[in-house]
């Protein structure tokens, strides 16, 4: 009689859950859907727009100057192998990439697609200058992966920390607040290193840039509008249309050609050009 009872109740729990398998899960709610969709149709729609776009960001150095271009997530720089610093960094920084919630990094590492060898951090110990971001860390906090690259010593250069935590900070502070107003922007920024220049460091003798420069494009209406900067490597805090230059001068001063995507007589007519009333630039 037990075992009867034993292999009915066994027999009942066996359809019981037979039936309970075959209950289907609960729907995902349909918010959580759009949600998800419509975030990989953001994720792929910047996509396209990144692989469709002009890198009018792009410039060029003469042609007997070192360089190897790299290119990363957020930036391509132009590394001379002989100064150890870039020739030149250039990026697009859009709206969306002038925000983000990445924490900075502070992670400094030598660039794992330099050839040869590479610059490492420690080359910078005790050397009285910063290691300076070209292409800065607040401009790289829409990717993780951008922001960590960001602090590879490629993009660095020595830098007084005057200039490093004053009026440099305050320039690139003024580039997210043009990529928010205007949409988008163009940049390219780097060293200026003269003949018999200093270096630092004792394994690997790093060039000392004696100023920097930063140069801005954008497109206004139908046509284009640019924007130059050079900043002694010095200390001091001066406005910053104190620094303000065509960029066809800092092109003559660095032997680059910037912006070159552009068609000639263009390139020509808009780099020859500094309106600050254009970038609505003023006194600070």
């Amino acid at each position: 009689m037990i075992t009867v009872i034993i292999g009915l109740l066994a027999a009942g729990f066996s359809l019981w859950w037979e039936e309970q398998r075959e209950v289907p899960q609960e729907a995902e709610p349909v918010q959580a859907l759009v949600a998800e969709n419509t975030a990989e149709t953001i994720g792929e729609s910047e996509i396209v727009r990144a692989a469709e776009s002009v890198a009018y960001e792009l410039a060029q150095v003469a042609a007997e100057r070192p360089e190897q271009v790299i290119e990363h997530v957020g930036y391509t720089v132009s590394y001379n192998p002989e100064w150890r610093v870039p020739n030149w960094v250039a990026y697009e920084l859009t709206d969306f990439e002038s925000g983000g919630d990445e924490k900075r990094s502070n992670h400094f590492l030598p660039d794992p697609l330099v050839e040869g060898d590479p610059v490492v951090t420690a080359d910078y110990k005790n050397s009285g200058y910063d290691r300076g971001h070209m292409a800065p860390a607040a401009d790289m906090k829409w990717s993780e992966q951008a922001m960590r690259e960001s602090f590879y010593m490629t993009n660095m250069c020595p830098q007084l920390h005057n200039l490093n935590a004053g009026d440099w900070k305050s320039l690139e502070d003024l580039g997210r607040e043009w990529a928010r107003k205007y949409g988008n922007v163009y940049i390219a920024c780097g060293p200026i290193v003269e003949e018999g220049f200093s270096t630092i460091g004792t394994m690997r003798k790093i060039a000392i840039p004696s100023a920097f420069y930063k140069v801005f494009l954008r497109q206004q209406g139908d046509g284009w509008t640019s924007i130059g900067f050079v900043m002694p490597n010095e200390a001091g805090t001066k406005p910053l249309m104190t620094y303000m230059m065509p960029v066809n001068e800092i092109e003559a001063r660095t032997n680059i050609d910037f912006f070159y995507l552009l068609p000639d007589e263009v390139e020509e007519e808009v780099e020859a050009r500094c309106e600050p009333s254009e970038w609505a630039l003023r006194r600070r």
